[in-house]
C-alpha cells in the first residue's frame, strides 16, 4: 500500500495575523509529521499550477478574475471570514493544482491513496463566490477533472468537515455523476445541509446530508459511516473517492461543540478505505478542509497518514472529555429519505 502526500511551501503565504485560518496550520502539520518520521515513508507528489481551463470547469471566470484583481491590488476581503494577501491568489491556484495532481497519481497507478496537505481550503467556495476561508474548491476541481479528462463516470466526495460543503453541494446539484455525502453540525455555519436537501433533476438522491446536533463522538460518527455512507457508496459504485478532510469536529477544536478525537478520525479513513477496497480499487484522496486547532489538527491528520499507510495510529490527546451523543433519529431521517430501510 502505497501514500502520497501534496506539499508545498508556497501554502504558508496564504497568511493573515489574528486570522483563524492561519499558516500554522500547516507549518504545525508539517512539523509533526516529520517528528514522527512519516514524510519519508510517502510518495511525493509536486503542487503546481491548476490549468485555468480545470479551474474553469467548477467557477465562473468573472469570481476568478475578481480573486485575481483584488490579490493582484494588495489583497482584500471577499466577505468578512475570507481574506486574500498579495499572494493568496496564486496560492489558491496551487492548491487546487495540487489537489488535480493527487488525482492524475491515483488514477494513473502512482500511488494506492493520498492526501493534498493544502491550504486555503475550498468546500464552502460556490461557482462564482468564495466563502468560509475558501478561495477556489480544491475537492471540486478534483472531481470535474476526473469526470472531464480522466475517463470517469462516477465519483464519490465525502465531507466530514464540521461544516456543510455548500460550494461542493452546489456545484453537483444536479448531476448524478457525483454522490456528495456531508456530516456536518447543523444549524451552524453555512446554514445548509438540511436531510430534505438531495439534490435536483437528475441529481436527484446524490447528496447526502447528515446534520448532526453538537456532541456527537466516535461511536456516532462510526455508526453514520456503517449504516448510511456504506450502504450508498455501495450502491452508487464510484470509480474514485474523494474526501474533503476537515478536522474542526474535534473535541479541541474552537469552533465546533463535536466529539471526534484523532483516532476516532483513524476509524472513518479506515471505513473510506474499505469502501474504497470494495467499489473502485483503493482510489481514495483526500484533501483539507478545516481543523483550527493546532495540536489537534496535526494529531489528526498523522493518524489518517498513519491509516492510510496501514499503520498504527498514535493519539495522545485521547478520548473526547465527554461522552457523545446518539444519533439514531438523524439516521432514521437520512435512511428514510435515501431508501436505505
Amino acid at each position: 500500500m502505497s501514500t502520497a502526500y501534496v506539499y508545498d511551501p508556497v501554502f504558508l503565504e496564504h497568511d493573515r495575523p489574528g486570522h483563524v485560518e492561519r499558516r500554522e496550520r500547516l507549518s504545525a502539520t508539517m512539523h509533526l509529521l516529520a517528528q514522527k518520521e512519516l514524510l519519508g515513508k510517502l510518495v511525493e507528489v509536486q503542487a503546481t499550477l491548476v490549468p485555468m481551463e480545470h479551474l474553469l470547469t467548477v467557477h465562473h471566470e468573472d469570481y476568478v478574475k475578481r480573486a485575481k484583481e483584488v490579490a493582484e491590488g494588495g489583497g482584500g476581503n471577499l466577505d468578512s471570514d475570507t481574506y486574500l494577501n498579495g499572494r493568496s491568489y496564486e496560492v489558491a491556484l496551487t492548491a487546487a493544482g495540487g489537489m488535480l495532481n493527487l488525482v492524475d497519481a491515483i488514477l494513473d497507478g502512482k500511488a494506492d491513496n493520498g492526501f493534498a496537505l493544502v491550504r486555503p481550503p475550498g468546500h464552502h467556495a460556490l461557482p462564482g463566490r468564495g466563502m468560509g476561508f475558501c478561495l477556489f474548491n480544491n475537492v471540486a476541481v478534483g472531481a470535474a477533472y476526473a469526470l472531464n479528462h480522466k475517463g470517469l463516470s462516477r465519483v464519490l466526495i465525502a465531507d466530514f468537515d464540521l461544516h456543510h460543503g455548500n460550494g461542493t453541494q452546489e456545484a453537483f446539484y444536479s448531476t448524478d455523476q457525483v454522490l456528495y455525502f456531508s456530516t456536518h453540525q447543523y444549524p451552524y455555519y453555512p446554514g445548509t445541509g438540511h436531510w430534505s436537501e438531495i439534490g435536483v433533476g437528475q441529481g436527484e438522491g446524490f447528496s447526502v446530508n447528515v446534520p448532526l446536533p453538537p456532541g456527537v463522538g466516535d461511536e456516532g460518527y462510526e455508526r453514520l459511516f456503517d449504516e448510511i455512507l456504506y450502504p450508498v457508496a455501495e450502491r452508487f459504485r464510484p470509480e474514485l473517492i474523494l474526501v474533503s478532510a476537515g478536522y474542526d469536529a474535534h473535541w479541541a477544536d474552537p469552533l465546533g461543540m463535536m466529539q471526534l478525537s484523532s483516532t476516532g478520525y483513524g476509524h472513518l479513513t479506515e471505513t473510506l478505505k474499505q469502501i474504497a477496497d470494495e467499489v473502485c480499487n483503493g482510489r481514495l484522496a483526500l484533501t483539507l478542509e478545516g481543523g483550527y486547532d493546532l495540536e489537534a489538527l496535526s494529531h489528526s491528520i498523522a493518524a489518517t497518514l498513519q491509516t492510510l499507510m496501514g499503520g498504527e495510529i498514535d493519539d495522545p490527546l485521547g478520548p473526547a472529555p465527554h461522552p457523545g451523543i446518539p444519533v439514531d433519529d438523524i439516521v432514521i431521517d437520512v435512511k428514510g429519505v435515501h431508501r436505505l430501510v
